[in-house]
């Protein structure tokens, strides 16, 4: 089958998420508001409650609401010392609601794919040079539940929430360490990066902005008191 490196695949967004579970190891990412919520592992099973699709396993609780997909892009341009790191952008409107991205190469990728053929060809995406930011501190309020749980050795749920997208990780905090301008939590099946500054405070575990808003992250302690 002939692919393109970037592509629309004109496919209902449910039957290409069906096909998560045979790809291998993937991550599940999606960004909002200076967070970005990581999960990484084989997708077990995918599964329906109440209209929306769970991608669960070992390393995935995600809960999608096909219905506000809007188109879905495949793009095979991610190469890293020779290896291809492919790319499945479901996107709501002009945004990218969440990203999969394949770390188990092109090849089981491609073939979960190929019932549906190749797509309608689109321009590969210019590589933006990275931004320059103000290195973050653990002195930022983000960082302030994070370390606490770190200091507590306590199990904790760290959630992501934007419309039409949900996915949680729980687990314990071994590391909080600010790099590149973000605050990192990094777990062999979970990643957050969240950018230095983005959190205003936080209220009943829910991440604020600056205008005091929810930015769609939030901690909860699973035992004890709660965090700050």
């Amino acid at each position: 089958m002939t692919t393109n490196r970037r592509e629309i695949l004109p496919v209902p967004p449910a039957s290409v998420i069906r096909k998560l579970t045979v790809m291998g190891n993937l991550m599940i990412t999606a960004k909002q508001n200076g967070a970005t919520h990581e999960r990484i592992g084989t997708i077990e099973t995918v599964t329906i409650d109440d209209g929306w699709l769970v991608c669960g396993g070992a390393s995935h609780n995600s809960r999608i609401d096909p219905t506000v997909i809007t188109s879905v892009i495949i793009d095979r341009t991610s190469v890293v010392q020779d290896k291809v790191y492919p790319r499945i952008d479901f996107c709501r409107d002009d945004e990218v609601l969440f990203s999969v991205v394949g770390f188990a190469g092109i090849e089981p990728f491609d073939a979960a794919l190929a019932e549906f053929g190749p797509g309608e060809a689109l321009q590969e995406e210019p590589k933006e040079p990275r931004a320059k930011r103000d290195e973050a501190t653990l002195d930022d309020l983000g960082a302030v539940p994070l370390q606490a749980a770190l200091e507590a050795g306590t199990t904790v749920t760290i959630g992501f929430w934007r419309k039409g997208f949900e996915q949680e990780w729980t687990g314990v905090i071994e590391s909080v360490k600010p790099s590149m301008g973000f605050i990192n939590v990094m777990r062999p099946d979970f990643h957050l990066h969240l950018l230095g500054g983005a959190v205003a405070g936080w209220n009943e575990g829910a991440a604020l902005d600056a205008d005091g808003k929810p930015t769609g992250l939030w901690l909860a302690r699973q035992d004890g008191p709660a965090l700050p």
